[in-house]
């Protein structure tokens, strides 16, 4: 696939050098011609450096014969008139980021359709929803929904309480045959394991695990957790991912803002009656606990600063928060993040490729989630009639390697695979693979 991204920093580069993987024709797009040069200098990419609205740009980039335009810049109306532009000149299909809420209204979906942008994403919106998804779900590091909400996968780290430390997986089907969940892959210390029957559960590790929500109670039990439920949280950050995630919670949970900027706190109070505005730093200590961080259930730091946000999740853990998120962009934290105890990490660039990737796996893939601190995803492809998973039990399938699947969907109906699942035509199958290995597990499902 010819894929043009235009961007003005990380998120275009994470993007570009992860589709590259893959075997896809990039061609980067960005204004800072030195930032290209530390692209080149890691990457076999063709770069261009200039404005992606500059008509002779795209020609220069060739998005005439682009399958995909996709814009990430910070300035949402670049990214508008460089998908309009790049639609007229050929671009097949293009993605604009945006940020204003009313852009992503149904409602307004058509007419940016009509203006040449096939697709906009938000990564402060989705941002936003996963929080809000951990919270009230709060067993899990990480969660996400597949088929609206009929199968789920959870990160969550196996503690000392936890009745499968020190077992195969072997001996946890035999001691509870009715789990009803798979795990789809292991990370320990830094390491991405897809586990056989034979691999073990250990403390700390991280597990990705698929499973259907009335699972609940089953998860708890595999990882050893207790059921804390969230009545009070205080977000740091009143920025557009703290803003959409108050009003995900604020009629749940109790809910306190901690914002600098006192421009940014009036509009905030202007907006919620029920959410109390503190304007101050949300690193400040005394702020903290003046504002009874030891009372809150969830923490969630969501400034700029990503050092700022590990530093203040730390202390809130040690204040015996119960549930802590940070904002972590920087890619090389997020593994160090985990392993200090900070529960959650939420990266745009992450989460942004994972909404734009499904785009470039085909039209059977309707769901795609790349996963925090490894270089893989999880995503939901419809198998097709006759396709060659659909003549054999799992078991007798030799998978590309670094795939495994986790589940099913077939007729509003989850099913948790085995080894004696066969796969039929229409199922909705959810599987777990590195970025190599993604094109040619679809092909098994074509």
């Amino acid at each position: 696939m010819n894929i043009v991204i235009a961007g003005d920093g990380e998120v275009g580069f994470h993007l570009a050098r992860s589709l590259s993987k893959v075997k896809h024709n990039i061609t980067v797009v960005d204004p800072n011609s030195e930032l290209l040069k530390m692209l080149e200098a890691d990457s076999d990419l063709l770069t261009i450096a200039g404005n992606s609205t500059s008509l002779q740009t795209l020609r220069d980039a060739n998005v005439e014969n682009a399958d995909l335009l996709i814009s990430v810049l910070h300035e949402e109306s670049i990214n508008i008139i460089t998908c309009m532009l790049g639609k007229r000149l050929g671009a097949k299909r293009t993605i604009a980021r945006v940020n204003t809420q009313e852009y992503l209204n149904d409602i307004n979906k058509g007419m940016f359709k009509g203006m040449g942008i096939d697709e906009l994403v938000c990564p402060e919106k989705i941002a936003a929803k996963e929080i809000s998804n951990i919270l009230t779900r709060n067993v899990a590091i990480e969660l996400f929904d597949f088929s609206n909400g009929l199968l789920c996968i959870y990160m969550l780290r196996i503690d000392q309480k936890a009745l499968v430390v020190n077992k195969s997986f072997v001996d946890v089907a035999k001691e509870f045959p009715d789990l009803g969940i798979r795990t789809v892959c292991i990370i320990r210390r830094g390491r991405t394991i897809i586990p056989k029957g034979d691999d073990m559960y250990l403390i700390n590790d991280l597990v990705y695990i698929i499973a259907k929500p009335d699972c609940i109670n089953k998860i708890k039990l595999l990882g050893g957790k207790e059921d804390h439920s969230i009545k009070n949280a205080i977000i740091v950050g009143g920025g557009r991912i703290g803003r959409r995630a108050a009003i995900n919670l604020h009629d749940k949970i109790n809910v306190k803002i901690i914002e600098q900027n006192i421009d940014r706190c009036n509009r905030l109070a202007n907006e919620f009656d029920d959410v109390m505005i503190i304007n101050g730093n949300g690193s400040d200590i005394s702020l903290l606990q003046d504002e009874g961080i030891n009372e809150a259930d969830a923490f969630i730091s969501l400034t700029q600063s990503t050092e700022t946000n590990i530093i203040a999740c730390l202390y809130a853990h040690r204040q015996g928060v119960k549930k802590t998120i940070a904002l972590v962009e920087n890619l090389s934290y997020i593994d160090v993040s985990q392993d200090i105890g900070i529960d959650t990490i939420i990266n745009k660039k992450l989460i942004t490729a994972s909404y734009i990737t499904r785009f470039t796996l085909g039209e059977e893939v309707s769901t795609s989630k790349w996963l925090s601190g490894i270089e893989a995803e999880v995503i939901e492809v419809v198998a097709k009639k006759d396709s060659s998973i659909t003549k054999k039990q799992l078991k007798n399938i030799k998978f590309p390697e670094g795939v495994n699947i986790g589940g099913l969907v077939r007729n509003g109906k989850a099913i948790i695979a085995t080894g004696e699942t066969q796969i039929e035509a229409n199922d909705k199958v959810v599987a777990f693979s590195i970025p190599e290995s993604a094109h040619k597990f679809i092909k098994l499902l074509s």
